[in-house]
């Protein structure tokens, strides 16, 4: 399929602005998904996986400018950004060839726990995150650094929304990057991850070309402007929208398990 046939012109102005949005949250703490994947969920036609597949088509051309643009104004230490990629590319393309398969609703209750957790935690330590104080050096730092690209690489190709949040909370508190430095890494490792994650599902014919375009344009230009805020405001303007977007992921996660255990 290359578009829906049964999406009316109003309907797809609605899922643009999503997109939009979604770029832009994603640009400056991650959480796009929040938005973009229910937006897609609604249109009329569409499978679960041609959502998923459709959905990741559309973030690469947003994770791609927002990385490019923190590249080019907050110089993110390639040496590190680079390796949390290329295994977080693998992870993602491993983790979307099990999705089908992987009873999902049985992690999302961790999550839930995870995310107040951190949500907690970010309130309870105003000064985490307002500067970089790396945890680890040398080796450690790297291998620190690998394993949190692939564990998030893997939830993003089995799950996906919430994937930039969590990057930025692992690399904030398990690694000890400023906010700014952390999303910076972030949209590197996210733009893997989606690549990742379309190598498995383009081959497939999953991926709704037409629509996807039309939403990665959306998301691109909103994760441009999300990106040129955020490096220009800096680690408090991102402490701010990181709080809100973790309270975000908990009150979706938390109705998604609510709703599962009832049906």
């Amino acid at each position: 399929m290359f578009f829906p046939p049964e999406l009316g012109l109003p309907a797809l102005a609605l899922l643009l602005l999503a997109a939009f949005a979604a770029g832009w949250i994603d640009a400056v703490v991650g959480g796009g998904g929040l938005l973009q994947l229910p937006a897609l969920l609604l249109v009329p036609g569409l499978t679960p996986v041609q959502v998923l597949a459709t959905n990741k088509l559309g973030s690469v051309f947003g994770t791609a400018t927002s990385a490019l643009t923190y590249y080019r104004r907050a110089r993110p230490d390639l040496r590190t950004a680079l390796p949390m990629a290329a295994v977080a590319l693998v992870g993602s393309f491993a983790g979307a060839s099990i999705a089908s398969s992987l009873p999902v609703a049985v992690f999302k209750p961790v999550i839930v726990v995870a995310l107040v957790v951190v949500a907690a935690l970010t309130l309870a330590r105003p000064a985490l995150g307002q500067a970089t104080a790396l945890r680890y050096a040398g080796h450690a730092h790297y291998r620190a650094a690998v394993a949190v690209g692939l564990a998030i690489g893997v939830y993003d190709g089995v799950l996906g929304p919430g994937t930039g949040t969590f990057l930025v909370m692992a690399m904030v508190s398990l690694i000890g990057y400023d906010f700014l430095q952390a999303s910076a890494k972030a949209k590197i490792v996210n733009f893997a991850t989606n690549i990742g994650a379309l190598l498995f599902f383009a081959p497939s014919g999953a991926v709704v070309w037409g629509l996807g375009l039309m939403l990665g344009v959306a998301n691109l230009s909103g994760s441009y402007l999300g990106a040129r805020m955020a490096i220009s405001s800096g680690t408090k303007f991102i402490r701010v929208v990181f709080l809100v977007v973790v309270l975000a992921l908990i009150v979706k996660v938390s109705h998604d398990v609510w709703v599962e255990n009832l049906s």
